[in-house]
Protein backbone atom coordinates (compact mmCIF):
# COMPACT_ATOMS: atom_id res chain seq x y z
CA UNK A 1 0.00 0.00 0.00
CA UNK A 2 2.96 2.29 0.57
CA UNK A 3 4.19 1.83 -2.56
CA UNK A 4 1.36 2.38 -4.36
CA UNK A 5 0.85 5.76 -1.92
CA UNK A 6 4.35 6.79 -3.30
CA UNK A 7 3.37 6.26 -7.30
CA UNK A 8 0.36 7.54 -6.85
CA UNK A 9 1.89 10.45 -4.99
CA UNK A 10 4.60 10.81 -8.05
CA UNK A 11 2.25 10.91 -10.80
CA UNK A 12 0.06 13.72 -8.93
CA UNK A 13 3.40 15.91 -8.69
CA UNK A 14 4.32 15.18 -11.91
CA UNK A 15 0.59 15.91 -13.51
CA UNK A 16 0.63 19.29 -11.33
CA UNK A 17 2.31 21.14 -13.73
CA UNK A 18 0.38 22.38 -16.95
CA UNK A 19 3.87 21.92 -18.90
CA UNK A 20 3.66 18.31 -18.03
CA UNK A 21 -0.08 17.89 -18.67
CA UNK A 22 0.10 19.40 -21.85
CA UNK A 23 2.78 17.17 -22.84
CA UNK A 24 0.78 14.12 -21.67
CA UNK A 25 -2.19 15.21 -23.56
CA UNK A 26 0.26 15.72 -27.00
CA UNK A 27 1.44 12.28 -26.22
CA UNK A 28 -1.90 10.81 -25.98
CA UNK A 29 -2.48 11.56 -29.84
CA UNK A 30 1.31 9.47 -30.33
CA UNK A 31 4.84 9.27 -29.57
CA UNK A 32 6.39 12.16 -30.89
CA UNK A 33 10.51 13.80 -30.67
CA UNK A 34 11.49 15.92 -28.06
CA UNK A 35 12.37 18.93 -30.19
CA UNK A 36 8.58 18.92 -31.43
CA UNK A 37 7.26 18.76 -28.09
CA UNK A 38 9.28 21.94 -26.76
CA UNK A 39 8.52 24.30 -29.85
CA UNK A 40 5.14 24.53 -28.23
CA UNK A 41 6.22 26.15 -25.18
CA UNK A 42 8.46 29.50 -24.54
CA UNK A 43 11.17 27.98 -22.77
CA UNK A 44 14.82 26.63 -23.53
CA UNK A 45 15.23 22.98 -24.59
CA UNK A 46 17.30 22.02 -20.84
CA UNK A 47 14.23 23.85 -18.79
CA UNK A 48 11.99 21.75 -21.64
CA UNK A 49 14.45 18.60 -20.53
CA UNK A 50 13.87 18.97 -16.49
CA UNK A 51 10.04 18.62 -17.32
CA UNK A 52 10.55 15.73 -19.59
CA UNK A 53 12.34 13.98 -16.85
CA UNK A 54 9.83 14.16 -13.78
CA UNK A 55 6.96 12.75 -16.44
CA UNK A 56 10.05 10.07 -17.02
CA UNK A 57 10.95 9.52 -13.52
CA UNK A 58 7.24 8.70 -12.24
CA UNK A 59 6.26 6.71 -15.47
CA UNK A 60 4.25 8.41 -17.07
CA UNK A 61 6.63 8.62 -20.22
CA UNK A 62 9.45 7.11 -21.41
CA UNK A 63 12.17 7.80 -24.30
CA UNK A 64 14.01 5.75 -26.85
CA UNK A 65 16.84 7.14 -28.42
CA UNK A 66 17.46 6.74 -32.19
CA UNK A 67 20.66 8.84 -33.34
CA UNK A 68 20.39 12.21 -32.70
CA UNK A 69 16.85 12.35 -32.21
CA UNK A 70 15.08 11.20 -28.57
CA UNK A 71 11.24 9.78 -28.78
CA UNK A 72 8.81 10.19 -26.13
CA UNK A 73 6.12 7.58 -25.68
CA UNK A 74 3.21 8.17 -23.18
CA UNK A 75 3.10 4.93 -20.43
CA UNK A 76 -0.90 4.31 -20.29
CA UNK A 77 -0.78 2.05 -17.98
CA UNK A 78 0.42 4.41 -15.93
CA UNK A 79 -1.85 6.61 -16.06
CA UNK A 80 -4.30 3.70 -14.76
CA UNK A 81 -2.85 4.63 -11.20
CA UNK A 82 -4.88 7.73 -11.53
CA UNK A 83 -8.32 6.37 -13.02
CA UNK A 84 -8.10 3.66 -9.76
CA UNK A 85 -8.12 6.14 -7.53
CA UNK A 86 -10.74 8.54 -9.13
CA UNK A 87 -12.77 5.16 -9.32
CA UNK A 88 -12.55 4.94 -5.60
CA UNK A 89 -13.00 7.82 -4.54
CA UNK A 90 -16.04 8.35 -6.50
CA UNK A 91 -17.24 4.91 -5.39
CA UNK A 92 -17.03 6.24 -1.42
CA UNK A 93 -18.31 9.82 -2.41
CA UNK A 94 -21.39 7.48 -4.25
CA UNK A 95 -21.96 5.58 -1.42
CA UNK A 96 -21.86 8.35 1.33
CA UNK A 97 -24.59 10.44 -0.81
CA UNK A 98 -26.74 7.40 -1.03
CA UNK A 99 -26.58 6.62 3.10
CA UNK A 100 -27.13 10.45 2.93
CA UNK A 101 -30.04 10.08 0.84
CA UNK A 102 -31.53 7.40 3.02
CA UNK A 103 -31.13 9.60 5.94
CA UNK A 104 -33.21 12.21 4.62
CA UNK A 105 -35.82 9.91 2.88
CA UNK A 106 -36.67 7.49 4.86
CA UNK A 107 -39.05 7.92 7.90
CA UNK A 108 -37.76 7.63 11.38
CA UNK A 109 -38.50 4.39 12.75
CA UNK A 110 -38.24 5.16 16.35
CA UNK A 111 -40.72 7.68 17.21
CA UNK A 112 -41.09 7.56 20.88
Amino acid sequence: MAQYSAQLDGVFVALADPTRRAVVRRLGRGPTSVGDLARDFPMTLPSFMKHVRMLESNGLIHTVKSGRVRTCVLNRERLGLVDDWLAEQRRIWEERTDRLEQFVTDPEEDTR
